[in-house]
């Protein structure tokens, strides 16, 4: 009995021991394995200077058909998961922005913030410094930012996500070679409201029709 007691006891042990050692890293930062892929992928094949870099959350990642739409632009595409603009002020611009050096930066970030419980001036105060940020390590590289999305699954953030982008618009009317697109209005319904035809069934993320009506406004820029 004794002998079978302490049998099970080391299997126990082994198990846990076996389940430290499997377990993932944990990561420096948030969505640190994503950034890890694209330093790999540069490592194999770095894109040459002058690109142009789609950066942001999810709505950057997700829109896998725009290089495909645009063949003849060198477009970089680092949609880093549900990434807040804070994370990327905090961590990634000298990760996945500065090595690049591109000609053109368009920038979808904000949105997650507030959902979050950020504030608009949280997500303006942290594109000021994102800006701030491009203009002292790429001087020439010219910045769009993209209009924060109206989601239907996030109505109740439909004040604060107008607010943030009234705010960001006013600065950007103030600063030179930054330009700011509205991506949100060809997504609306002639009631001013998100078409739902538009999204993912989670009602968050765009689907290839929606992506198509972004790509319509964007690319008089590219």
């Amino acid at each position: 009995m004794k002998f079978k007691f302490l049998l099970i006891i080391a299997l126990v042990f082994s198990a846990n021991v076996f389940a430290q050692e499997t377990a993932k890293p944990k990561l420096a930062y948030p969505f640190e394995d994503e950034i890890n892929v694209f330093k790999h992928q540069d490592s194999i094949a770095m894109p040459k200077p002058g690109g142009i870099l789609f950066i942001g959350s999810s709505s950057i990642r997700k829109w896998t058909e725009l290089p495909k739409h645009f063949p003849n632009k060198p477009i970089i595409m680092r949609g880093v998961g549900g990434s807040k603009i804070e994370q990327w002020v905090k961590y990634y611009m000298p990760l996945v922005v500065y090595p690049y050096k591109p000609s053109k930066i368009f920038i979808y970030v904000g949105d997650n913030d507030i959902a979050a419980g950020s504030g608009a001036q949280a997500v303006y105060d942290n594109f000021v410094q994102m800006l701030g940020m491009i203009r002292e390590h790429l001087p020439n590289t010219k910045v769009y930012f993209m209009s924060m999305k109206l989601s239907p699954s996030r109505a109740r953030y439909y004040n604060e996500v107008a607010l943030g982008d009234m705010m960001i618009t006013a600065y950007i009317k103030t600063q030179k070679n930054v330009e700011y697109i509205d991506v949100n209005t060809t997504l609306l319904t002639p009631k001013s409201l998100p078409d739902s035809v538009l999204f993912q069934k989670d009602m968050l993320h765009l689907n290839l029709t929606g992506y198509e009506h972004w790509e319509k406004v964007i690319a008089p820029y590219l």
